[in-house]
């Protein structure tokens, strides 16, 4: 067999594997279901309806991270790919985040906003592609355009997700 890794969001809470019987498979007399350590793991599934599942407490706390400042910088990477602001709890400036530019296979020579770049695309034949490019907002409330991530913000794990 192959491996796999998979990133999801789920929606869970602390709910031990009786607890969880009891609430899903009421009168079903299951007498193998114990006050396991757990979690009651809620799926959106593509149609709209959900999936609840229960899930170890260890197995749980090995596959999923918080959204709320648990994340790694790749995981970061994966949520801004998906069109997400993200941020880091530890920086120490207020409303901080980060988000992707898509970039532009195509753009016209008029729309760049310098003029080395103008110029470079109008020898081009009046466009030139512009590659994906990390935006910073800063703390001052201004626009970075092609942030460039620390050392210290690759490694830690205090990222999440910005609403």
């Amino acid at each position: 067999m192959e491996s796999f890794i998979g990133t999801k969001v789920v929606r869970a809470e602390e709910m031990t594997q009786k607890e969880f019987g009891d609430k899903f498979k009421p009168n079903t007399g299951d007498v193998t279901l114990q006050n396991i350590e757990g979690y009651h793991v809620q799926y959106d599934n593509p149609e709209g309806s959900v999936y609840d599942s229960w899930s170890p407490k260890n197995v749980f706390d090995e596959a999923y991270r918080a959204l709320d400042g648990g994340l790694t910088f790749g995981d970061a990477l994966f949520f801004l790919k998906q069109g997400k602001k993200v941020a880091r709890k530890g920086w120490n400036g207020k409303g901080m985040w980060i988000c992707l530019g898509k970039g532009n296979p195509s753009l016209h020579a008029g729309a760049f906003w310098n003029e080395h770049t103008r110029i470079f695309a109008e020898q081009k034949g009046g466009s030139a592609e512009v590659l994906p490019y990390i935006i910073f907002k800063t703390a001052d409330n201004k626009i970075l355009m092609g942030w460039l991530a620390s050392q210290t913000d690759m490694l830690c794990d205090d990222w999440c997700i910005v609403e």
